[in-house]
């Protein structure tokens, strides 16, 4: 019996997108290591840090998916309750890096709560609209379901991790809009977000923060200051050219011209030493993944399935396009990793852990 649950399991798994994600972790991989191979005295480190990540990942993967997804549905109330008081913890015990208070170390590995959190909004608020349904367009229950992800984002912006912060509620917003929630009240949601906004830029935001912002708007204010970043990205992407320069032979990204090469700016280092060509597959698997996500959030017979696939969708896709949209000096620099090709432990595992959970439940909606 055992054997054969889990060769139907086996037999239901989306091999396609688990081959595209697969590959995609190699390109980021490769680009981890000629970053690596280009310093005086290159240290591995970091490489070898992501292939364990994405080695414990995969086995998540596979071992999540093998769980009744309803699991998740039952205990997504406490999910939020944990990774909320995870996300007071690490405001009070996390590690300072780059301005934000953020992280936790465990055995030489830094893992970011923000992470574990995007996921868990996506649980907790799918179970909460399909639990709400009926009643989602009624006003008291849309805010409700606002205050869950308004709690969320406030804790992360007093880290402070602004981008993380819009992230979580982009998601939820897609969530809302998508289940029927009252266009009116999505229009007194947009015009709060506008006065917290002008409010948040006079009391609460950095320094640094105002630059990132001011640099998306006049790019060529501080040519060697706030936008440098942006201007060698650019760079780097323009000097690909259709093949590439080759791997470990990108001038920008072998000299060091990239700040932060493996996390924020991984796509300019692919762009470079890849080429269109590199970054034309890489495009494709993306474009294989969402169209695998959006066939099996077809397929899925319950809204909580549902609306978990759409929102690890959006989650996904927004990343992606604030992440290009930074390197592309589309968007003001915010620090989103660009997914399952950015350095960055706990972003790859918790990535893998939502593909998991995706997995689990095409593999049910089939087999129930």
């Amino acid at each position: 019996m055992v054997f054969r649950r889990l060769f139907n399991s086996l037999k239901n798994f989306d091999w396609v997108l688990f081959g595209a994600i697969s590959l995609l972790i190699c390109f980021g991989l490769s680009g981890i290591y000629s970053i690596t191979i280009s310093s005086e005295n290159p240290d591995f480190l970091n490489f070898k840090k992501q292939i364990i990540a994405a080695l414990i990942g995969l086995v998540l993967l596979f071992l999540i998916s093998f769980l009744d997804y309803r699991l998740w549905q039952d205990y997504s109330y406490l999910l939020y309750i944990a990774v909320g008081l995870v996300l007071v913890a690490v405001l009070l015990l996390g590690q300072t890096i780059r301005g934000t208070t953020g992280w936790f170390s465990i055995f030489g590995f830094n893992f970011q709560p923000v992470e574990l959190a995007k996921i868990a909004l996506i649980i907790f608020s799918a179970w909460f609209i399909n639990k709400q349904a009926r009643l989602i367009r009624e006003f008291k229950i849309f805010l409700l379901s606002a205050s869950a992800v308004g709690l969320f984002f406030l804790l992360v912006v007093l880290q402070p991790d602004f981008g993380s912060g819009l992230i979580l509620f982009f998601v939820w917003l897609v969530m809302i809009f998508f289940a029927g929630a009252d266009k009116k009240h999505l229009a007194f949601l947009g015009l709060t977000l506008i006065i917290l906004s002008a409010l948040a830029w006079i009391f609460l935001f950095h320094d640094y923060q105002k630059d990132r912002i001011l640099t998306f708007f006049d790019p060529q204010a501080d040519p060697y200051g706030r936008s440098y970043h942006v201007r060698q990205a650019l760079t780097a992407v323009g000097a690909g050219g259709f093949l590439g320069r080759g791997l470990g032979f990108g001038s920008q990204s072998q000299l060091k011209f990239i700040p932060a090469s493996q996390t924020d700016f991984i796509f300019a280092v692919i762009a470079e030493e890849l080429g269109f060509l590199g970054i034309g597959l890489v495009f494709f698997l993306w474009g294989v993944i969402f169209y695998r996500l959006i066939k099996a959030a077809k397929m899925m017979r319950d809204n909580f399935s549902l609306l978990v696939i759409l929102g690890i969708s959006a989650l996904f896709f927004s990343q992606i396009i604030i992440n290009i949209g930074m390197n592309l000096g589309l968007v003001p620099v915010t620090g989103i990793a660009l997914p399952f090709l950015s350095y960055g432990g706990s972003f790859l595992l918790i990535s893998l852990m939502a593909i998991g959970i995706v997995e689990s439940m095409i593999i049910r909606n089939q087999t129930s």
